[in-house]
């Protein structure tokens, strides 16, 4: 196995001091701090072109292939190239193009997320769990869909054990990033050098904010079920359906609580490259900012198992924390118009031989 590029991306968060920072680590072949990100076409381009042999043949798929929609956020086998098959240079364009879909801060976090494995394993070896060896930062795996062209309709994907970003790019109308996966187990590092360690700090602490702000009679909206389902409600469904709007609407809401609410938005939203954050943003407020309903599910305490949703026309946010004595976060952006391109691409494809 090509180790260099993966341990180079784990030391950061092996060694991260305790607090939710992303690592700081960078891959020896990575591009300097601050250098912009490549734009997908370019860098799915360059990843093709580096490709050759089996990589290749698992990495280059139809676009209309099956696994296109097939979102997974568990230790198995994908659709795609893992990156323990990569030589360190195809590493490295693998998470250029990862990098390429999403802001500095999103792909720091997918960094920390695959860095995770290891102490994961650490974890479960620690516990005597017989097939700790699945947990490895080198079975994240690349897929693209199709021919990369700036004008043309064609899809990419990374995904590996709690990260899953799926991009479809649809023409003149440039790429569509969702759905949007991000997780974390533990949620919090109870021991180790790691000790302290909360890789998505911010998605807890921020809805405990808006949640201290609600009266008692608002709580009696917001929370809608004394349990969680112990996982999110849509889980890897390929299109995000839940069939009505709970909790409460932000129209019921005093303008300190729509400020924390988007807040809260705001921290999903920052995963997104700049353009993409702006477009769905811009969606959300078109649709009507006081469409937007939050909703709580599980107990209120800290520590206890919790599950919170933030559901409109244009978004659903769902966040779990429910497994492992709630110390296992699942969190997902959704689209409901566009996830996987959508009707967009279902259209594109009824229309095109590919």
């Amino acid at each position: 196995m090509r180790a260099l590029l993966i341990a180079t991306l784990m030391i950061g968060a092996a060694a991260a001091a305790v607090s939710s920072r992303p690592s700081t680590a960078q891959p020896a072949t990575a591009a300097k701090a601050g250098a912009a990100a490549p734009s997908s076409t370019a860098a799915a381009t360059a990843l093709a072109r580096a490709l050759s042999g089996p990589p290749r043949a698992k990495a280059m798929l139809p676009l209309a292939h099956e696994a296109r929609t097939q979102l997974n956020y568990v230790p198995m086998v994908r659709a795609g190239v893992p990156l323990d098959e990569l030589t360190d240079a195809q590493q490295a364009q693998a998470l250029a193009l990862l990098r390429s879909g999403l802001s500095e801060s999103g792909y720091a976090s997918a960094r920390q997320i695959i860095a995770h494995e290891d102490i994961l394993r650490e974890i479960e070896k620690g516990q005597g769990v017989a097939n700790y060896m699945r947990r490895q930062p080198g079975l994240y795996y690349t897929a693209i869909f199709g021919a990369p062209s700036a004008e043309g309709w064609w899809a990419w994907r990374f995904e590996g054990h709690h990260l899953s970003v799926n991009v479809t790019h649809a023409g003149a109308r440039g790429d569509i990033v969702a759905p949007l996966f991000f997780g974390s187990n533990p949620a919090k590092v109870l021991s180790g050098p790691s000790a302290g360690l909360r890789i998505q700090a911010a998605e807890e602490d921020e809805a405990r904010a808006l949640l201290g702000l609600f009266s008692a009679e608002q709580k009696t909206r917001v929370v809608i079920a004394p349990e969680t389902t112990n996982d999110i409600v849509t889980t890897n469904k390929p299109k995000a359906e839940i069939a009505q709007f709970d909790g409460l609407p932000a129209s019921a809401m005093t303008a300190p609580q729509k400020a924390q609410l988007r807040k809260l938005l705001e921290v999903y939203a920052s995963r997104f490259p700049a353009a993409q954050r702006a477009s769905q943003l811009a969606r959300i407020e078109k649709a009507g900012v006081d469409t937007l309903h939050f909703a709580w599910a599980g107990s209120l305490d800290v520590g206890k198992k919790h599950y919170y949703r933030i559901h409109g026309p244009t978004v659903l946010i769902e966040y779990d924390n429910s497994q492992n004595d709630a110390n296992h976060i699942h969190s997902m952006w959704r689209d409901p118009e566009f996830d996987f391109g959508g009707d967009l691409l279902r259209k594109h494809l009824a229309a095109v031989t590919h």
